[in-house]
């Protein structure tokens, strides 16, 4: 059977309650055409943490209206309507059900600032529903459901942003993303250029404080909640506190880690900067530690806080290191950054420092094409033109920088514990990959001293084709690949 946001609510219970109040669309034929002048209509979904800045951003451009808030919680509604009166002079409607605001004609765009498990089946049906989207990363929840957003967004002429912001205009709030705000279409023209050498490796790191969540029993979820909008597309299970409304993160069946949290940013950029695609081979290693004894072994989340990936394009490689044991005052402190590596030098926040004078650093000077605005004016005015091609985060490139943060968990997930010194080999002799592997077993050490000699999981080395986004001889790694949906919250085979 084809699951479309119709059938989803041809055979949903809530959706008999709902019936009688609004109309079923569902083909791109409810998308106004936009004059240059009209005013655009947002709805914007999952209202906590950054969909604050969601309306924020939107709600501050010319001729464009935070006109409706969608989220499962309704406790957010009353402050997030006042804060939109007073700023920017209107009162949105509020709906904890988003196939409302996307049967609505008035309704012109969705911003989804969601949990990641339900970006995709969310962005899929705006598609449907005749709406462009502006999805946070990452995208997807697994590497299929992102090749389906970028097929709806193709199939029903949509403008589909992804929330990578770093490849639009930077500006003070990019500043955990960027420390030195660089712009790196700056840095991708330099290295275009061949005056700092043939790229070789770029890194990338998310190095920040990811301790103990601790373990919540089961209990029965708030009234304010629809818990089974919450879980949406992911199995049925009972409600706990370490799920909403952030450490679903650390759970596979709902978040990616913080490869796919905060690091994906610098990923994106990572992969950016060697202008490719999908990886010939991926290979991780990593740990979920945490700092309280009691906790060691009871600690209620899945993903790792310790993680090195390196993905091997043939002749370019990323790596990326995921640490989240980080204490103030200490040697391990934040690091949020991407570091790049030529054969003649080292380039990071701008600066080029010669393999043969690391003394002479050079600030990177070279012709670029400066953005002209965020990601969030940027989708507006891809809205208005219908250039899917002006985008400064295109689905496309969203799909193939969050299917990185898959792949690499994938390798991960399927592993086995072993020696460092077998780590240490299997990643091979490169200094870069070399220092992040004794950087990662140090810090463990320093942190956690009690461990005496930390023990890490060496995941598979899995082949991916880029051409069938699939891994070659490897059934349970292409196992991984998607996911068994929960009836009726499927994304469907066929958009």
């Amino acid at each position: 059977m084809k699951h479309t946001r119709r059938s989803f609510l041809k055979n949903s219970m809530s959706a008999v309650a709902l019936a009688s109040t609004f109309a079923i669309s569902g083909t791109k034929a409810s998308g106004r055409i936009l004059g240059a002048n009209d005013r655009i209509r947002i709805g914007v979904a999952g209202i906590r943490s950054r969909g604050i800045e969601h309306i924020k951003s939107f709600g501050a451009i010319p001729n464009v209206e935070v006109a409706a808030l969608v989220d499962v919680d309704k406790t957010f509604f009353d402050p997030r309507v006042e804060e939109v009166k007073k700023k920017f002079g209107n009162t949105p409607e509020c709906f904890q059900d988003i196939r409302e605001v996307l049967d609505n004609k008035n309704i012109d765009a969705i911003s989804l600032a969601t949990c990641d498990h339900t970006h995709s089946l969310y962005t899929v049906w705006a598609c449907q529903a005749g709406k462009d989207v502006y999805v946070e990363k990452p995208c997807s929840q697994n590497v299929v459901e992102g090749r389906r957003c970028v097929e709806a967004a193709e199939k029903y002429k949509r403008i589909v942003q992804h929330g990578t912001q770093l490849r639009a205009a930077i500006d003070e709030n990019c500043r955990f993303l960027n420390p030195s705000l660089v712009p790196y279409q700056q840095i991708l023209a330099a290295l275009k250029s061949g005056k700092y050498g043939k790229l070789k490796l770029v890194k990338g790191y998310c190095c920040r404080n990811r301790w103990t969540i601790g373990y919540k029993q089961p209990e029965q979820p708030p009234e304010t909640l629809a818990w089974d909008a919450w879980l949406g597309p992911a199995p049925e299970q009972p409600f706990h506190k370490n799920l909403v409304h952030y450490e679903w993160h650390w759970f596979w069946d709902f978040g990616c880690g913080d490869i796919g949290n905060l690091g994906i940013h610098e990923l994106d950029v990572c992969r950016w900067m060697t202008e490719r695609k999908l990886p010939k081979t991926v290979l991780s290693f990593g740990q979920r530690y945490v700092n309280e004894p009691q906790h060691r072994f009871k600690d209620q989340g899945q993903t790792p806080n310790l993680m090195l990936t390196l993905f091997d394009y043939g002749d370019v490689q990323i790596l990326f290191e995921t640490r989240g044991l980080i204490q103030k005052k200490s040697a391990w402190v934040w690091k949020v950054d991407v570091e790049i590596f030529t054969d003649q030098g080292t380039i990071n926040q701008g600066v080029f420092s010669p393999y043969n004078d690391p003394q002479n650093k050079v600030k990177i000077e070279t012709d670029y094409e400066k953005p002209e605005a965020d990601v969030f004016r940027n989708f507006i005015d891809c809205m208005r033109s219908r250039q899917r091609n002006k985008l400064a985060a295109d689905i496309l490139e969203g799909h193939y920088t969050s299917a990185l943060v898959h792949t690499a968990n994938i390798s991960y997930r399927l592993g086995e514990m072993t020696s460092i010194d077998t780590i240490r080999s299997t990643f091979g002799n490169e200094p870069a990959v070399q220092q992040s592997i004794n950087d990662i077993v140090k810090n463990t050490g320093d942190m956690l001293p009690e461990l005496k000699n930390p023990q890490f999981t060496l995941g598979q080395k899995l082949t991916f084709s880029d051409v069938t986004e699939t891994f070659e001889n490897n059934a349970a790694a292409n196992s991984l690949l998607t996911r068994k949906y929960r009836s009726p919250y499927i994304v469907p085979e066929n958009v």
